[in-house]
């Protein structure tokens, strides 16, 4: 029983996803994290029998996103990642350890972080509708949606939470 994706059409993502699944073998239990992201994707795993049994989704507002996002502040040569608001350098703009200046990300620039939220919307949030529907109709399916906010440790534990509440299901 080896899983097989059609990969026709399919972009270098899901040919690697595709690849990955087959070398883990029927019966393996696997946990994707940001995949499937559009309504191809999710369709593809049901036609080629990958069964699913749990989809938590974990719900941020978009505004709340733009601010984690946007506050992060680098420094490149380490690594070392900072946060205007949640993990503030000691000195705005320059690294605790060097005394060098940190940067920003092209990625975390507030525009570039709205713009990917907007293709968010429309390849990837449709797949809150998709799942939610496939679990009415397949009784072996929990789909779950939690609050991404807080801290860490809170959102991991309801991420948990709803994982064990599926298991026992």
């Amino acid at each position: 029983n080896t899983v097989y994706l059609n990969t026709m059409g399919f972009k270098l993502t899901d040919a690697m996803m595709e690849e990955w699944i087959r070398k883990a073998g029927a019966g393996t239990e696997l946990l994707f994290d940001g995949f499937p992201r559009t309504i191809p994707q999710a369709e593809a795993l049901v036609e080629a029998g990958v069964g699913i049994d749990h989809v938590v989704e974990i719900d941020v507002d978009d505004e709340e996103i733009v601010r984690r996002l946007s506050g992060r502040r680098m420094h490149e040569p380490s690594g070392r990642v900072y946060h205007v608001e949640f993990n503030p350098p000691k000195v705005e703009g320059i690294d605790d350890v060097t005394g060098e200046a940190l940067t920003q990300r092209e990625d975390d620039r507030e525009e570039t972080v709205r713009r990917r939220l907007d293709v968010y919307h429309e390849q990837t949030r449709p797949l809150v509708e998709f799942y939610s529907a496939f679990a009415d109709r397949e009784p072996t399916l929990s789909y779950e949606c939690i609050a991404g906010v807080g801290a860490l440790q809170e959102i991991r534990a309801r991420v948990f939470a709803a994982l064990a509440t599926a298991t026992t299901a």
